[in-house]
C-alpha cells in the first residue's frame, strides 16, 4: 500500500516542524503504537503493567522525534506510513524488553487466575495438581506441550526446540487447549 495523502501531509508538516503537527502526529499514530506494544508482549508472554506500556510508547515516540525526525526522514514511502511506524516501533519495543530485568510471564497470571477460582475450595489444590488433573483430559502433541510449559516451565522456544512445532505455534495451541478444557470443566 503506498504512502496516502493524509500521510504525505503529515509527514511534511512534521518535518517542517509546522504548528500542531507533531500533536496531530501522535493523536493519529499512538494507538497503532500502543497496539504493537500489547502485541509484541503477548507474543512474548510477558505482562506489562499500564506504566510500562505508557514507558514503552513515550520511548517509540522519543525515537521518532529524535535528531530531528531522523526516523521519518529516512522513510522512502515505498510502503504505507503505518507500515513503516509499526516496524520502527517493534524494534524499540522488542529491544527495550530484551533489556527489562523482570517482566511477569502470562502463564504467572494463568496460574493466579486457577489459584484465585480454587481459594473457595474446602482443600485448596496447588496449580501442579490442576494442571495434572487437565492434562488426563489431554493425549498426545497437545498434552506434551502443556506439561513442558505448565509443569516444567520450558520457554515457548524450548519446546520449539524439543517438538519442532513453531515457537509462534505453542502459545495458540496452549491457548486452544486451555478454551477447550474450560468449556468442558463448566459441562
Amino acid at each position: 500500500m503506498a504512502l496516502s495523502e493524509i500521510d504525505r501531509n503529515l509527514l511534511e508538516r512534521c518535518l517542517a516542524n509546522q504548528p500542531r503537527a507533531w500533536e496531530d502526529f501522535v493523536d493519529r499514530f499512538m494507538g497503532l503504537v500502543m497496539h504493537v506494544i500489547n502485541h509484541t508482549a503477548q507474543c512474548r508472554s510477558i505482562l506489562l503493567p499500564a506504566s510500562d506500556r505508557e514507558d514503552l510508547a513515550a520511548e517509540v515516540m522519543l525515537t521518532i522525534i529524535e535528531d530531528n525526525y531522523a526516523v521519518l526522514r529516512r522513510f522512502q514511502g515505498k510502503s504505507s506510513l503505518a507500515t513503516y511506524l509499526t516496524v520502527i516501533a517493534r524494534r524499540v519495543v522488542v529491544r527495550k524488553m530484551l533489556d527489562s530485568q523482570t517482566p511477569t510471564p502470562l502463564g504467572a497470571v494463568a496460574e493466579q487466575a486457577m489459584a484465585d477460582k480454587s481459594a473457595g475450595a474446602e482443600e485448596r489444590m496447588t496449580n501442579q495438581e490442576e494442571v495434572e488433573r487437565l492434562l488426563a483430559h489431554l493425549e498426545g502433541p497437545e498434552a506434551h506441550v502443556v506439561r513442558m510449559y505448565h509443569l516444567e516451565g520450558k520457554t515457548y522456544q524450548e519446546i520449539s526446540r524439543i517438538t519442532g512445532m513453531p515457537t509462534n505455534s505453542v502459545g495458540p495451541l496452549l491457548s486452544r487447549v486451555r478454551t477447550r478444557l474450560r468449556g468442558q470443566s463448566r459441562v
